[in-house]
C-alpha cells in the first residue's frame, strides 16, 4: 500500500495538526504558520541579548530561541525574560538544550518552551559502530526514559511546551548502527523521545527533521508525517534547513526544503538559518510562508488527479532518455530566455559569457548558461562556440543554417504537424491543458519538453504535468519554463524597518526557488529556463541546482546560524575561509561556531572548520578530525593545507 504523508500533491492543503500553546502564542491547529528565529548573543549578556530580542520582534519573529548550554545559561534566562516583560514584550521564549539535561530541567519552569535535540541530550556521538542485540537496545531505551522522563514531567507540571528537534548530522551511534544515516534514522530518533512523552499523557509537542541537504529534510519530514498519518495523531511540525549558510545561498537553500514541504502542507512553524544577524531571517521566512498560505485549497486544474508515480522519501531522479546534453544521465541544464528583447552582448554576460573584444572571443564558466532562446529574433553577431541556440520553429525552417539552431514549437500538434524537424534536437512548449485532454503526437525522439507554468501555483502545475507524462509512459526530457512576476502581492513589509527587508532581487530569488523546489528535490527536472535572461535569473537557476545537488558549479559553504554557544565571530570568518576558497567547484566546506554543530552537524561537508575553545579550531576531514586546537590566526591557512594534501586544492585563476 502507498504511502500517505498529505493529502495532495496537486493542491496546498495543510495537514490538521493538534495545537500546542506556546505561551500566549498557540502553534498547529488553525493557527497561522508561526515565524521564529534564535539569537546570537552570549546568553550571560542579558542586556545584549535582549536587545537582539527586541531588534527579532520588530523583524517579524514571533517566537525566540535562546541557548542554554549549562545551568547558569538556564538560570539567566529568567532575568532576560523579566527585563522584555518590563519593557512589554511578551515574545514567546524557547530555551535551547543540547548535552545538559539538569539545564533543560531548569529552563522548562522559567520559559514557555524546551528544545531538545535526542541525538546529544542523552546519546553519545563518537562515530562508533556498535551492533545491538534487540535486548540491548531495550536496555538502551530504557537508560534514555530514566534520563528524559523527568523533563517531560516537569513540562507538563508547568505548561511547558517542547520541541523535539532531530538534526541529521548529530544522530547518535545507536540510531545510526541501526537505522544508518538516514531519513528514517531520523524519523526513529524523534519517535523515540516522542513515545516516551505519551507514555506521560504530555502532548504539547512540535517535532523537527533538519538537515542541510534539502533532499535529505525533505524527505525526513515527509517520512514523519507519514508515520503520524499512520499512528493517527499530527503533531505541529518546525520547518528549517539548518546551516543554510549565508547570502542568496542561504536563501535559496532554505526556500527549497521549507517551500517543498509548505506546497505539501506541511508545516506549522518556521525558522530560515542564515549566516548572518538573525533580525534577517524572519523576513526570509515570512515571505515563504506567505508565499504559500496565498495557495489555493482547491484544485482548479486537472480533475481527476492524475497517479503520483514519485517515491517521496527517497531521492531517484526522473528517468529520461538523452537528447543531445539534456536527459537524466546529463547534469539539469540552464536555458537563458532573451525572447522578450533585442539580443546584445550584455545578455551574453549577464549569461556568464564574458567578451574579450582584443581577443574576440568569449569566456565561459561553471555558471555559463547552455542554451539560448531566442523567439523570433536572430543575433546579428557570433555566438560563443558553446552556447547553442533555440529558436522560434517558424523561423527554424527558412534558416540556412538549421544545424546550427534549434526549433521549438508552440504545441505538440505544431510539432506533429511540421514538416521538417531537426535531426538532434527540438523542444516543444506544453502547457497544463494541453495534457488535460489525450493528444496524438509523432515520435518523440530528440524532443524536449519545455513546461510551461507561471505564479505561486507553477509548482503544483509542474507536479500534475509530470505526473500525466509519467503515466502516458513519456520519458522525453523536461524544462520548467516561468515568467518572472512584476510584483509580489502576496507579501507586504512595510512594517518591517528598511534596514533588515529584502531586496526586491532577493524576494525574486526566493519565489523562483520556491516554486521550483519540489521539482528539483525530487530530481523531476532535466532544465530550468527563467524569463528574462539577466545576471539574477542566470544565478537563481545555477543557485537552485547546486542547492539541490543535481549541479555542482560552486563551492558549497554548510555554515551555522551562530548563537550564544559559537566560540569566534562566524560571519568574518566564513567571509574569510569565502574568500580563499569559492573557486574550488563542488567541495563542501562545513563552518561551525562550536562543537555542538561540529563533526555530525555538517554531515557530508567533505572538510569542517569547528570551534573547540577560545582561540582554538579542530580541522576536519569528513567526520574525522585531523588538526586539533589550531590558533585562529592560522586555521584557515591549515585548512587549504589540508584540502591541498587531499589532492583537491587548484590555485585561483
Amino acid at each position: 500500500m502507498k504511502q500517505q504523508y498529505c493529502h495532495s500533491v496537486f493542491q496546498r492543503k495543510r495537514l490538521p495538526t493538534h495545537e500546542v500553546r506556546i505561551g500566549d502564542v498557540a502553534l498547529g491547529g488553525n493557527n497561522p504558520i508561526r515565524v521564529q528565529s534564535m539569537t546570537t548573543t552570549d546568553t550571560m549578556d542579558t542586556d545584549a541579548t535582549v536587545a537582539q530580542t527586541l531588534r527579532m520582534v520588530q523583524s517579524g519573529a514571533e517566537y525566540v530561541r535562546i541557548t542554554a548550554p549549562s545551568i547558569k545559561e538556564a538560570q539567566n534566562l529568567a532575568e532576560i525574560k523579566k527585563k522584555l516583560r518590563e519593557v512589554g514584550c511578551q515574545v514567546p521564549l524557547i530555551a535551547d538544550i543540547h548535552f545538559t539535561p539538569n539545564a533543560a530541567e531548569l529552563a522548562a519552569r522559567i520559559v514557555e518552551k524546551v528544545r531538545v535535540n535526542p541525538g546529544n541530550y542523552a546519546d553519545k556521538k563518537k562515530f562508533d559502530v556498535i551492533e545491538y542485540s534487540d535486548s540491548a537496545y531495550q536496555a538502551e531505551l530504557e537508560r534514555i526514559h530514566d534520563r528524559f522522563a523527568p523533563l517531560v514531567k516537569i513540562c507538563k507540571e508547568y505548561g511547558t511546551a517542547m520541541r523535539i528537534g532531530t538534526n541529521h548530522g548529530s544522530l547518535s551511534d545507536r540510531i545510526l548502527s541501526r537505522y544508518g544515516d538516514t531519513p528514517l534514522g531520523m524519523v526513529e530518533s524523534a519517535m523515540e523521545f516522542l513515545r516516551i512523552c505519551e507514555m506521560y499523557n504530555y502532548d504539547q509537542v512540535v517535532l523537527s527533521m533538519k538537515a542541510s541537504n534539502p533532499q535529505v529534510m525533505v524527505q525526513a519530514y515527509r517520512l514523519l508525517s507519514s508515520k503520524m498519518l499512520e499512528n493517527g495523531k499530527l503533531y505541529p511540525l518546525h520547518l528549517g534547513v539548518t546551516e543554510a549558510g549565508e547570502g542568496e545561498d542561504g536563501r535559496v537553500k532554505s526556500a527549497q526544503g521549507i517551500g517543498a514541504l509548505l506546497m505539501d502542507g506541511i508545516g506549522d512553524t518556521v525558522r530560515v538559518s542564515l549566516t548572518e544577524e538573525p533580525e534577517f531571517e524572519s523576513p526570509v521566512a515570512q515571505f515563504l510562508v506567505n508565499m504559500f498560505g496565498a495557495l489555493s485549497d482547491d484544485n482548479s486544474f486537472g480533475a481527476p488527479e492524475p497517479n503520483w508515480l514519485v517515491t517521496p522519501f527517497e531521492f531517484n531522479r526522473r528517468a529520461s532518455v538523452d537528447c543531445l546534453n539534456l536527459g537524466s544521465s546529463q547534469v539539469p541544464r540552464v536555458v537563458a530566455d532573451c525572447s522578450g528583447a533585442v539580443l546584445n552582448r550584455k545578455h551574453l554576460e549577464e549569461s556568464g559569457y564574458l567578451y574579450e573584444e582584443s581577443l574576440d572571443k568569449y569566456n565561459f564558466a561553471d555558471m555559463s548558461a547552455d542554451f539560448l532562446f531566442l523567439g523570433t529574433q536572430l543575433p546579428s553577431f557570433d555566438l560563443p562556440g558553446g552556447l547553442k541556440p533555440i529558436v522560434d520553429a517558424v523561423v527554424w525552417k527558412d534558416l540556412r543554417n538549421r544545424e546550427r539552431y534549434f526549433p521549438i514549437f508552440k504545441s505538440v500538434s505544431a510539432h506533429k504537424d511540421a514538416s521538417e524537424v531537426h535531426p538532434s534536437l527540438n523542444f516543444i512548449h506544453l502547457e497544463l491543458q494541453d495534457l488535460e485532454t489525450p493528444f496524438v503526437t509523432r515520435d518523440l525522439t530528440n524532443c524536449v519538453l519545455v513546461l510551461r507554468a507561471d505564479g505561486i501555483q507553477a509548482g503544483h502545475q509542474w507536479r500534475w504535468m509530470i505526473a500525466k507524462l509519467m503515466e502516458m509512459g513519456i520519458q522525453a526530457p523536461v524544462v520548467l519554463h516561468s515568467m518572472l512576476p512584476t510584483e509580489f502581492g502576496f507579501y507586504d513589509d512595510k512594517e518591517v524597518p528598511e534596514s533588515w527587508r529584502m531586496t526586491q532581487d532577493a524576494k525574486m530569488q526566493l519565489f523562483l526557488a520556491g516554486i521550483t523546489s519540489s521539482m528539483v528535490v525530487d530530481g523531476l527536472v532535466d532544465g530550468i529556463m527563467f524569463s528574462s535572461a539577466s545576471q539574477l535569473t542566470n544565478r537563481a537557476a545555477f543557485g537552485i541546482l547546486q542547492a539541490s545537488r543535481l549541479r555542482m558549479t560552486k563551492t558549497e559553504y554548510i555554515s551555522c546560524p551562530s548563537c550564544g554557544r559559537t566560540l569566534f565571530d562566524l560571519q568574518e570568518t566564513t567571509q574569510r575561509i569565502r574568500k580563499r576558497t569559492e573557486h574550488l567547484k563542488g567541495v563542501k566546506i562545513g563552518i561551525m561556531g562550536c562543537i555542538v554543530n561540529g563533526p555530525g552537524e555538517m554531515a557530508d561537508a567533505d572538510y569542517g572548520y569547528v570551534g573547540v575553545g577560545p582561540d582554538k579550531i579542530a580541522l576536519y576531514k569528513g567526520k574525522e578530525v585531523v588538526m586539533k586546537a589550531v590558533r585562529t590566526h592560522e586555521a584557515v591557512d591549515k585548512l587549504i593545507e589540508l584540502i591541498a594534501s587531499d589532492g583537491r586544492w587548484i590555485d585561483p585563476v
